[in-house]
């Protein structure tokens, strides 16, 4: 909503026809300028060292010509008559005639003249051209670009030198001609002059106008432009879209190009119902360094009672000390704050990172020598609350310094690592009125002072066919409260052992289904694990978590994440997989999982508020993924407690991808006494429903003119029976223009949504006009392909004269 994501756009509209007409006139296979979907300029790191630029060698090469006449004097002058042609290098000059002094190196040529410099093509009645010195001009010249296939006419080139040209009375569009005497494209970019400076790597319009369906919609004064991939400051395109809470909304988006490798973009927006949101984003890439920093600030919010809103966040990555014989370090930053708690509800599209409720504030140093590694971290939180779903804030850690040391194969096959920590737990409490969040949970736990020390030694047993893994762990820890606890005491101590046993086989057979070989496999795993019981349950929680019960932590020593909580658990885990593998190249096209454990005593230790786990069966889980074809792909996991009998929770998907621009998915996600949703993405040309399947031109190219898209997602709650997030839109491929409209709604709490409409109009090769509805295509609706992504560079060679 704040931030125009996709600079490529503002390139765009800069390069376009400027770095076009740059490239074909002047250096024509290094400034075509950024394609439709590339990201952001990229930075160029610090110092940045420029190339000398080498002599020109054009003096140098081999000058041919050929005709059905030709005359003159020997190194004075040379007349071709019919079909003449000059060539040298990369430059091809044809006319009817085609005169050549040599001494003042003057190419004069009449009659139906066309140049072909480097793929790119121009016509015209007559070329009066200094080759070595690229000086002259070309009247009323028709042009056209190996690059895009554009292509426009002016009345006139002037031909500075081989670094600068001025065009005067130029167009510029991407729509192909068709029959027809009173034909006109469908856009058309006119301008006075257009003056071109290779070396400078600028250039400047005047007078320039945008037009639409013979409509005016974009008058340019004057205009400024990078001609290569050098990044040029000015402003970029406006974005508008329009909002169920803000009203209309128009960014005029400036990009200050500070140094190769230093930008900024500044992106003032006015919001109709709120006012006018100052954003900006500064990018750096230094040599040892390199990091974004974004902002807003929105001055009186008339929505919220004129107060004063705003948000920033920063990325900073820097190594230290990069040298064999003392190990590398490194500095990490990643701070993010907001004015208020409703932040993230009003402004869900500014940075993804302050749409959140909990907003981390990060700052490591670490340090790295030989399999040890030290690292000292702060880190803070914000807490966004709602007053109809309060969350408990996470505990800041200040500071937190850990030390690891890991080695594998350490000695005869053992596997040893240990590792420490301190960390100091403080409890920031959120600064809101009590009445304004009368259920939130209260924090009666101190803060406090915790230090740990895990140690660990494994040894791997294992083959092609199985494997076995015994593990023993030592876990440590001691606390010292701030304040008393309820108990009195105000240190603690516990001591947990741990002892793992892990192992498996592999079974392989050849097997054949639905007429297809496959190399079908079988893989038994028993694991087995035993932690004393040690007690924990009195002591504060202050990073400990369940962790979520799937294919991934079954298998492991202990339930809980964090190191508050160690479980005490004498349990066998038994599981079994079966694979069917393409025998030629490995891939799986089908795989079958189940596994439980079995607990042969009860779990004591438990997180606050959790009952002691008593049952000696756990869910069963079942797992299943099938690709036997290459457009399908399906997916599953069911956990399924036989005790009741029932599906705690489940989650399948399925997807259809049967070509480019062709892409239906859908999943079914169900939490027993939680939720219960269904989620269903797509791109599909609707031109399919009345039989038209359209031309296959490969990824980013679309499937030909006239074309309709359907896009979508839609996110439904079953349980609710309301559709919680939502985005529908319509792209038409006009084959030099495509147009969007995307319709957007988005849950921004337990009983408020935002909704939006984007326009957007994109002109092939040269820029995209309206909201950023691409990139919320891009970013909802799973495998969305452009319309226009080029992915190559077409070669001189392929227009070849």
């Amino acid at each position: 909503m704040h931030h125009p994501r996709n600079k490529a756009s503002i390139a765009r509209f800069a390069l376009s026809p400027v770095a076009m007409v740059a490239a074909a006139l002047l250096q024509p296979l290094a400034a075509q300028g950024q394609d439709a979907a590339e990201p952001s300029p990229r930075l160029r790191g610090s110092p940045v060292l420029r190339e000398d630029v080498a002599p020109d060698a054009r003096s140098q090469l081999p000058t041919f010509v050929e005709g059905d006449r030709i005359q003159g004097r020997t190194d004075i002058e040379t007349s071709i008559e019919g079909n003449a042609m000059l060539r040298r290098g990369d430059t091809v000059i044809r006319a009817r005639r085609l005169e050549y002094n040599q001494p003042k190196d003057l190419a004069r040529a009449i009659g139906d003249v066309r140049i072909n410099k480097a793929g790119n093509v121009f016509e015209g009645p007559l070329l009066e051209l200094e080759v070595d010195a690229f000086q002259g001009f070309f009247n009323e010249p028709r042009y056209r670009f190996l690059r895009n296939d554009a292509y426009g006419q002016a009345d006139r080139i002037d031909f500075i030198d081989d670094q600068r040209a001025v065009i005067r009375n130029a167009t510029y569009t991407t729509c192909q001609r068709r029959p027809g005497p009173s034909w006109m494209p469908d856009w058309i970019l006119r301008a006075a002059s257009i003056s071109l400076d290779q070396e400078e790597e600028t250039g400047s319009a005047e007078g320039a106008v945008l037009s639409f369906m013979g409509v005016p919609i974009l008058p340019v004064p004057a205009l400024s432009f990078p001609l290569g991939d050098k990044r040029k400051s000015g402003l970029l395109p406006p974005t508008i879209g329009l909002d169920s809470k803000s009203g209309l909304e128009l960014t005029l988006p400036y990009y200050w190009n500070i140094a190769p490798n230093r930008d900024a973009t500044l992106y003032p927006t006015l919001m109709t119902r709120r006012g006018v949101d100052l954003g900006a984003e500064f990018r750096y890439l230094e040599r040892n360094y390199d990091g974004v920093l974004r902002g807003n600030y929105l001055p009186g919010d008339r929505l919220r009672n004129g107060q004063d809103r705003w948000g920033f966040s920063a990325n900073h990555a820097q190594p230290l000390l990069q040298l064999p014989a003392f190990g590398a370090s490194s500095l990490f930053l990643n701070l993010n704050r907001v004015s208020d708690d409703n932040y993230w509800r009003d402004f869900s599209r500014s940075s993804s990172s302050l749409t959140q409720r909990l907003l981390a504030n990060d700052a490591s140093l670490n340090w790295s020598w030989f399999g040890v590694s030290l690292s000292g971290r702060i880190q803070r939180w914000q807490t966004l609350q709602d007053v109809d779903s309060p969350i408990v804030p996470p505990y800041d850690r200040a500071p937190q310094l850990t030390a690891r040391h890991a080695r594998n194969n350490l000695w005869r096959g053992f596997d040893t690592l240990v590792e420490a920590d301190y960390t100091h737990f403080t409890h920031s409490v959120p600064q809101v009125a009590a009445d304004r969040f009368p259920t939130a949970p209260e924090v009666t736990q101190p803060n406090a002072h915790r230090t740990y020390t895990l140690a660990q030694v494994s040894r791997p047993f294992q083959s092609p066919g199985w494997f076995v893994v015994p593990k023993a762990q030592l876990h440590t820890r001691h606390y010292e409260f701030e304040s008393a606890l309820a108990t009195g005491e105000k240190t603690a101590d516990v001591t947990v052992p741990t002892f793992s046993l892990d192992s498996g086989l592999v079974f392989e057979r050849p097997a054949r289904f639905f007429g297809r070989a496959f190399q079908q496999t079988l893989e038994p795993r028993a694991f087995y694990v035993y932690t004393p019981f040690r007690d924990q349950n009195r002591l504060p929680n202050y990073d400990s978590g369940l962790n979520d019960f799937n294919f991934a932590t079954i298998y492991t020593e202990n339930a809980y994440g964090g190191h508050d909580r160690i479980a005490d658990n004498n349990l066998l885990t038994l599981g079994a997989t079966s694979r069917l593998l393409d025998p030629d190249t490995g891939a799986e096209a089908a795989k079958i999982a189940i596994a439980q454990r079995v607990r042969f005593k009860d779990q004591r230790v438990t997180l606050p508020g959790q009952e002691t786990v008593s049952e000696r069966l756990s869910d069963l889980l079942f797992g299943a993924s099938v690709s036997f074809f290459p457009q399908w792909s399906a997916e599953g996991t069911v956990q399924y407690n036989p005790k009741t009998q029932q599906s705690i929770r489940s989650t399948v998907g399925v997807r259809y991808n049967p070509g480019n621009y062709r892409v239906i998915s859908a999943a079914y996600r169900r939490q027993q006494g939680f939720s219960e949703q269904l989620d269903i993405g797509w791109q599909w040309p609707l031109n399919d429903l009345w039989g038209d399947k359209g031309q296959d031109l490969g990824p980013g190219m679309g499937e030909g003119e006239g074309r309709w898209y359907s896009v979508g997602r839609l996110n439904y709650s079953l349980r609710d029976r309301q559709l919680v997030d939502g985005i529908l839109g319509l792209e038409y491929d006009a084959g030099c223009w495509l147009g969007r409209i995307v319709v957007e709604r988005l849950q921004a709490g337990t009983n408020t949504s935002n909704k939006r409409i984007l326009f957007q109009l994109e002109f092939v090769g040269f820029s995209r006009l309206g909201s950023g509805a691409l990139q919320t295509l891009k970013q909802n609706i799973p495998r969305y392909q452009y319309l226009r992504e080029r992915t190559t560079t077409p070669s001189r060679f392929s227009n070849y004269d």
